[in-house]
């Protein structure tokens, strides 16, 4: 049965959302919820329902529309990017079975993506997506989105507490909500666990940074800043401070207040394209906007209880971890083991155990490495993983003498590379291969990247740190607007025919504990199959004309964007459209000339 809070008739109470069972996974499964979508998809199938009413009923189910006809992508939310073996290996099943391209995509938003689904496939997915503890519920559509955190919550030990419980019990709060069924836009929500911020707190429409702040009675209190109107694509904004701290008995009520207020904005709906939460922050001011904030506070539904703590409820970890200390075996001298160690594989605040970072190209994982993860856990983490914002996953729990295993492990299924986070990890979104609003195949550039990045064999510490982000559009899922070198694409004239082509963002910054920035455009289009000379390029101007050890972003406030706009312009015609040079008219991993064809998203439907 579905509540009638589930139904959107009333709002829920914690005593309500604390009686269900969150035994197998952070969001409860609806059996229901399966019945519902097969009777809506015959609906639509036989003509009763029209395309316009299907579209918003299966986005809040996480079934976005491609640009290919009848096909869909199925997006799975995975709060705070925490996984079991068990998931995993359901996921590797469902690509095998379903995925013509074999494979699933981890995205930016902590979510795995699954592409070319037929519809009806949807309703199998989501039953096996329940069974252990999975689900795509308001993954899509104008709602309460993923919920990130950080991935290593629970091992640093720059973490003021434990983050990840509240963000479960936040992502359980949300979730069905009648509020988060039909906002203004969607809402994306960050939890950080540290003062580096992996997370990127500052361009979410709502964030939370952990601190612990003693109050008058000498007694030190867990809580959240917390930040609103945060974003990217067409009106970058950095979020702002709404409350230097908020115990963590009230986050959930204050967040509430927030959404009441944005959910109310009849402002916002009368522009889908600017309808995100920043717009109405951005026009008003923080100030008021804090006042808006502290009178909603005031009203009667602001009198319920909103105590998190039942639930709070995580599986303990430490109980499930390999029993350390493991022995560490004497004789793996290997060099490109112990690059790896170097680069991915970091100790835990708890003695003898390790977090590892595995590279995952792209974000892309066939069913064999899904199932091999999977393995891997079982054998190594505790039968756990995350998933994380760079499109990679963590293991935790991993005790020092099991480390050479899991790496051979890793390599077997062609996950074992060192440099994770590192310039070589370039993070792209699934542009024309799939999205209505690509412009550009930004895979397609991303595996060119990544092969002229590997070619330079870049040992310079400096340029190692940088890291390389492409959209295939201005939207910027990939975050190129916070990269050091930044791509998103673009379409430019040429001789009689369009060109693929990306702009350039300079010095953008996250996760190293100074404050986000966004990079600053460089003028000047470029073709996109010149776009790997030009960052090879970029980097030899850094590293040929920087100061001693002047950091990528420090050279770039120095010298200005000047420079690099005259080394853009090198690269910048496109040519005549002959036999010599038609490669330049072909979009990367396409074989046609390139033509912009872009449809209508469905994020604002």
């Amino acid at each position: 049965m579905v509540s009638k809070w589930e139904e959107g008739l009333h709002e829920p109470t914690m005593e309500e959302k604390a009686a269900l069972d969150y035994s197998k996974g952070v969001i409860p499964h609806v059996p229901q919820e399966v019945v519902d979508f097969e009777a809506e998809v015959r609906k639509w199938r036989s003509g009763e329902w029209t395309e316009e009413q299907f579209i918003p009923f299966r986005l809040v189910r996480g079934v976005y529309g491609q640009r290919q006809p009848d096909s869909q992508m199925h997006r799975i939310k995975i709060p705070f990017g925490g996984m079991t073996a068990d998931e995993l290996d359901v996921i590797g099943d469902i690509v095998d079975e379903y995925a013509p391209m074999r494979k699933g995509h981890i995205t930016t938003r902590e979510n795995i993506q699954i592409h070319f689904i037929k519809v009806e496939n949807n309703i199998e997915i989501i039953r096996r997506l329940g069974e252990v503890g999975l689900g795509s519920r308001e993954a899509c559509g104008n709602t309460v989105r993923n919920v990130i955190g950080c991935p290593i919550s629970g091992v640093t030990p720059e973490e003021p507490f434990y983050v990840s419980p509240y963000v479960a019990a936040y992502a359980r709060w949300w979730v069905r909500h009648p509020f988060s069924q039909k906002l203004p836009r969607k809402m994306k929500v960050s939890f950080s666990s540290c003062a580096r911020d992996c997370v990127v707190s500052a361009i979410h429409d709502m964030a939370f940074i952990p601190k612990i702040q003693r109050d008058e009675n000498g007694v030190d209190r867990k809580g959240f800043q917390m930040l609103v109107g945060g974003g990217t694509s067409i009106m970058p904004r950095l979020a702002l401070t709404l409350y230097d701290f908020v115990p963590v008995e009230e986050y959930i009520k204050v967040s509430e207040a927030v959404i009441r207020i944005f959910n109310v904005s009849e402002e916002l709906r009368k522009n889908r394209m600017k309808a995100r939460i920043k717009f109405h922050i951005d026009r008003v001011g923080i100030e008021a906007f804090q006042a808006e904030v502290k009178e909603e506070l005031k009203k009667p539904w602001a009198q319920k209880d909103y105590d998190p703590t039942p639930l709070l409820e995580l599986p303990d970890e430490d109980l499930d971890a390999p029993h350390a200390p493991v022995e560490v075996t004497e004789g793996h001298r290997e060099p490109e083991y112990q690059h790896w160690l170097d680069t991915n594989a970091f100790p835990q605040k708890q003695e003898g155990y390790n977090y590892l970072y595995v590279k995952v190209p792209q974000g892309d994982l066939t069913p064999e490495q899904f199932h091999g993860l999977a393995t891997i856990a079982r054998d190594y983490a505790g039968s756990r993983a995350r998933v994380t914002v760079e499109q990679n996953v963590v293991f935790r729990w991993i005790p020092d003498g099991y480390l050479h295993n899991v790496w051979e492990a890793l390599n077997e299924i062609g996950l074992g590379d060192a440099g994770a986070g590192e310039i070589t990890d370039v993070v792209t979104c699934p542009g024309t291969d799939s999205c209505k609003l690509g412009i550009t195949s930004s895979m397609g550039l991303g595996r060119a990247l990544m092969g002229v990045l590997e070619e330079m064999n870049i040992q310079d510490p400096l340029v190692k740190s940088m890291n390389v982000k492409a959209s295939g559009c201005p939207n910027g899922c990939s975050r190129h607007h916070i990269a050091s070198i930044g791509f998103h694409g673009a379409a430019t004239k040429g001789d009689g025919n369009q060109v693929p082509a990306y702009e350039t963002f300079l010095g953008g910054n996250f996760g190293t504990g100074i404050d986000a920035r966004f990079g600053v455009r460089v003028k000047n289009k470029v073709p996109a199959k010149r776009v790997p000379q030009l960052l090879r390029h970029y980097i030899t101007y850094y590293q040929e004309q920087r100061k001693n050890d002047e950091p990528f972003n420090d050279f770039v406030d120095r010298v200005g964007t000047d420079p690099f706009e005259a080394i853009a312009l090198e690269y910048k015609d496109a040519g005549p459209l002959n036999k010599d040079n038609i490669d330049t008219y072909l979009d990367w991993s396409k074989s046609v000339l390139y033509k912009l064809e872009r449809g209508e998203g469905e994020c604002a439907v």
